[in-house]
């Protein structure tokens, strides 16, 4: 029996949840890179990094090419690239609306400490500006 598509797309996202396998694919993007440039730009262990790469080459996210002792990694198609671009412009939206919200909860905040020193007698609102 055949998996269902959301049990599938489930399994391609929990591949995604290691913050090394993002770092990883994000390097690619701009081509390809040997192993030890990866692990040069990612604060990991070696063995670390091997076994985060072995994981993206199962799940077919990357390529991993020979070039004598080298191993150059690519990613396998562009579409992950602009997954990552998807996922950073779903992210900058959620920021902004967590500011927008944020600012108004603080304006919200200030005018409610307004009203409330407002009606306490004897408060001097200039020593609490």
């Amino acid at each position: 029996m055949p998996v269902p598509l959301y049990q599938a797309k489930a399994e391609f996202f929990r591949t995604l949840g290691h913050p090394a396998r993002i770092r990883v694919l994000e390097l690619l993007q701009d081509g390809p890179r040997p192993v030890r440039e990866l692990l040069a730009e990612i604060d990991i262990e070696a063995s670390s990094l091997s076994q985060q790469l072995a994981v993206l080459r199962r799940t077919q996210l990357v390529t991993a090419t020979r070039d004598g002792n080298t191993v150059v990694y690519a990613l396998s198609t562009p579409d992950v690239s602009e997954l990552l671009r998807a996922a950073r412009n779903i992210l900058t939206d959620m920021i902004t609306d967590q500011g927008l919200l944020l600012d108004q909860l603080r304006a919200d905040a200030d005018g409610h400490d307004r009203a409330t020193d407002a009606a306490r007698p004897g408060t001097d609102r200039t020593l609490l500006a």
